[in-house]
């Protein structure tokens, strides 16, 4: 199998530091360009991260001794590269623009961002549950006028603590869902070196992620038409994000309404068997089992449970029949394995195996 060759873009963030531990030593991908910003851009890797390393084991010496390039230099990414991954920290109008210079140069993009989550023939992607949605990279090809370029993003980060165990019981007809997240530290880019402040502490507000997690569920779970992602239009959705001191693992709390109510042994069962095309590809990536259930009363815990599956599984637990709602259940994912890097990465192998990306 011919290994594509891949840049990271945002190579020095906290998010592009767990992308190159996660594929220095790829069945798929090689490094071979680390992309950043102005003020890093020109300096070996080594001292662009220094003091600002970030991941618990060693950077890779190879990787310490590439040289970063200019985000803006995209003709020489392009000459390094057969497609590539974007973690930036820009708004999003500079991340619009930057990933769409990217694939209009035909350099495939793998986003890690949000600023193209809405843009109608982009997929955004859980690649266990809506894999077909990969279907609108050839209208958005058709409007970007290329034949290798596209834009491909994963969801927020937050939502993969629930969305899963949802979406393998969307045949009951799920009408209302409340969901509380408890979102690591590390969401924001951060460590408790860099934010004492959230030692022993618990902000009730993160900007922009209940919005977030209300509605990129319905995207997930729309249906192409017209070569665009239509959302869906229910089931309703209510959430509240709180920050926690906690380094990585997000957990949500959730409550659920059926059309039609399952046993709880219907929906045990139900994600038991869940699987997707990870599973049948079997993806590098890809856990063996997508969600798991734990019948202790005290787990998930995101201390002990975060890292299942390399942090590429979902757990949940506390399953119950509720006084308002028909269910209540915890989930818990790793928010920069599965919800952020890996998952990334889980849709380019998905792409890869699919035909979408190629060597050049």
């Amino acid at each position: 199998m011919q290994k594509l060759k891949v840049g990271i873009i945002g190579a020095t963030g906290m998010v592009g530091q767990r992308f190159i531990m996660l594929l220095h030593e790829h069945p798929y991908f090689d490094i071979t360009a680390l992309v950043a910003g102005p003020r890093s851009a020109g300096k070996k890797y080594s001292e662009a991260v220094d003091g600002r390393w970030k991941m618990k084991s060693a950077c890779p010496e190879k990787i310490m001794n590439m040289d970063v390039i200019s985000s803006d230099d995209v003709e020489a990414v392009k000459e390094l590269v057969d497609f590539v991954f974007c973690a930036v920290s820009l708004n999003k109008a500079e991340t619009n623009e930057l990933e769409e210079r990217y694939a209009k140069a035909e350099i495939p993009v793998v986003s890690n961002n949000s600023a193209n989550r809405w843009t109608p023939d982009v997929p955004m992607v859980i690649p266990e549950i809506n894999d077909a949605h990969l279907e609108v990279i050839e209208a958005q090809r058709k409007r970007l006028g290329t034949k290798r370029g596209f834009i491909a993003v994963k969801p927020n980060c937050s939502i993969q603590s629930y969305v899963p165990a949802l979406s393998a019981l969307m045949k009951y007809g799920i009408k209302e869902v409340v969901a509380t997240t408890y979102q690591a530290i590390s969401g924001a880019g951060k460590t408790f070196n860099e934010w004492p402040e959230m030692v022993d502490n618990l902000i009730p507000y993160i900007g922009g992620e209940e919005e977030k997690s209300e509605r990129e569920p319905l995207r997930i779970w729309g249906k192409v038409e017209d070569g665009k992602i239509v959302p869906a239009t229910s089931p309703v959705i209510t959430t509240q994000c709180l920050r926690v001191p906690v380094t990585d693992g997000h957990m949500a709390a959730v409550f659920v309404k059926f059309e039609n109510k399952p046993t709880k042994e219907e929906i045990l069962a139900d994600w038991k068997a869940y699987a997707g095309k990870p599973q049948t590809l079997g993806l590098p990536s890809a856990p063996e089992q997508f969600i798991t259930y734990f019948e202790e009363d005290n787990r998930p815990q995101t201390g002990v449970d975060r890292d299942l599956y390399g942090g590429m599984g979902v757990s949940v637990g506390r399953l119950r029949e509720d006084s308002v709602y028909d269910y209540k259940f915890v989930g818990l994912s790793h928010n920069t394995l599965r919800g952020a890097a890996g998952g990334a990465v889980l849709i380019a192998e998905l792409l890869y195996r699919e035909g979408y990306l190629t060597a050049k």
